[in-house]
């Protein structure tokens, strides 16, 4: 239902990451390779990434492709960590920059590429909209990213038709999940790409298994399977 995408290496800016790559996020939005579940991306986008230790966001409900202001300014926005999607509501769901990815805490970053049927999510204290994925932003949020590989089985196990790909950063970790949708990775000389489809069509891009857990950090790259009652 989206295309999302997170970095974490060496200082680099918003519009080498999202806008400058031939099959990268601007493009995913009218244009997608692998996508599933609709045709297109157009019903918003956001770009986070951390200022220090600080998360900063730019949120439209807008399409990419149509957003002069921000193809100005990214080049300009550099950081180490950042989290970025293009949007296709869930049918029902509101179109506002509230409800567009990446939520945040206040410490992490976090995107949601894929649907969940509200009613299988607990209650949560806080949530930026009432679209689905932000409330199980703030259920992740609530639970901590510590737990996110449980918290995602759990919600898996309440809505067997939920697709459950997240997208996480607080500045030195970068966490996904596969859940009922693709994932690629990009393991690079200055960093790591972890992609909903990869930007180009380089070598090097892997395809993340389903029901996996991935986690960045400076040091090393882990991959760990989601067990579920549901089975593969």
């Amino acid at each position: 239902m989206c295309r999302h995408l997170g970095w974490l290496g060496r200082e680099t800016s918003a519009s080498a990451l999202v806008l400058d790559p031939p099959h990268g996020l601007r493009v995913q939005s009218y244009a997608p390779r692998r996508q599933k579940h609709g045709l297109m991306n157009a019903d918003g986008w956001g770009v986070g990434f951390f200022d220090g230790a600080t998360p900063r966001r730019w949120r439209s409900a807008s399409p990419l492709w149509g957003d002069v202001s921000f193809e100005s300014v990214a080049p300009a926005l550099r950081s180490h960590c950042v989290v970025a999607a293009v949007r296709s509501a869930t049918v029902g769901m509101p179109i506002e920059a509230s409800a567009t990815a990446p939520f945040t805490d206040g410490q992490w970053l976090l995107s949601h590429n894929g649907v969940v049927d509200r009613d299988a999510l607990p209650s949560v204290s806080a949530a930026e909209s009432i679209c689905d994925s932000a409330l199980l932003a703030a259920l992740i949020f609530d639970r901590g990213l510590d737990a996110l590989g449980e918290t995602i089985v759990e919600v898996g196990a309440e809505d067997p038709d939920a697709r459950l790909n997240i997208m996480a950063a607080n500045g030195s970790r970068l966490l996904a999940t596969t859940w009922g949708d693709t994932l690629s990775i990009l393991r690079r000389d200055d960093g790591v790409v972890l992609a909903s489809e990869p930007y180009d069509d380089q070598p090097g891009w892997q395809d993340v298994p389903d029901r996996h857990l991935v986690e960045v950090t400076a040091e090393h790259v882990t991959l760990t399977e989601l067990n579920s009652t549901k089975g593969h």
